[in-house]
């Protein structure tokens, strides 16, 4: 007699990193349901650092840390102008060279900052679910969502790369903001509103496809369904983004 083989079935197939990455564009869902198996997440991390890295050097070589210190001085809340511009005037040269200096580490340590955010920002949704939803999921797998769902950012980071290359004007060139995926880059800072300003630049493609894959991530790993566990990440990027425009106006 010869005796049968039950076939593996395809969702229990375990996935490689390579397949988990790729997945998080084409199919999701395997990517996240994988993540209940393994929750580790090096590397989508290490594929997001070896994109930025060169993107710094390009904004480096095109742009120029000087350039976008002074850039980024057209941000500062008002509060602090004032005594800045006394630092200034104390010593240019060096006030200059710190400046630059500071925009050089934000610019280069841009993914350990952003980390650190994602993992603030996997521990309140790991608690949201958790004791909001009564899901049963660990605070790995909770951050493996959150920096997947968060490889996006590298289409972002190529078109920035892209207007780089293509040329633009230094002067107008925002780090935080490259390339018009949102409202708030065609709106004139000097002429908007700080609340609707940030209000706007918030509303960003590339950031709401990130909060539809960490929904359907959280889904994936939970018993919450799909448009639940959507409408949670949405509301707390709502929260948060009232919460810094609200600031923004405050101290502008």
């Amino acid at each position: 007699m010869s005796t049968a083989v039950t076939p593996v079935p395809e969702q229990g197939v375990p996935l490689s990193q390579v397949e988990r990455v790729t997945n998080v564009f084409f199919a999701p869902s395997k990517t996240f349901t994988d993540i209940k198996r393994n929750a580790k997440w090096w590397a989508p991390w290490l594929l997001m650092l070896v994109v930025s890295i060169p993107y710094a050097r390009l904004v480096e070589n095109k742009i120029g840390f000087e350039q976008i210190a002074q850039t980024n001085m057209r941000f500062v809340p008002k509060i602090a102008v004032d005594a800045m511009e006394q630092q200034r005037q104390a010593n240019p040269a060096a006030f200059d060279k710190k400046q630059a200096d500071s925009a050089k580490r934000s610019v280069y340590g841009f993914l350990l900052i952003r980390t650190c955010l994602w993992l603030i920002v996997a521990l309140v949704l790991w608690l949201t679910f958790n004791f909001g939803f009564g899901a049963q999921t660990t605070y790995w797998q909770s951050s493996a969502v959150v920096i997947y769902s968060s490889l996006p950012i590298i289409v972002k980071t190529l078109l920035a790369s892209v207007v780089l290359f293509a040329g633009v004007d230094p002067g107008g060139f925002l780090v935080d903001n490259p390339v018009g995926t949102n409202i708030g880059y065609f709106l004139s800072f000097a002429d908007t509103p700080r609340f609707l300003y940030v209000i706007a630049s918030q509303i960003d493609l590339i950031t709401f496809w990130v909060l539809i894959l960490g929904g359907i991530g959280f889904s994936s790993i939970t018993s919450v369904k799909r448009g639940t566990a959507i409408a949670v990440t949405f509301g707390w990027y709502t929260v948060m983004s009232l919460l810094i425009a609200g600031i923004a106006a405050a101290f502008s």
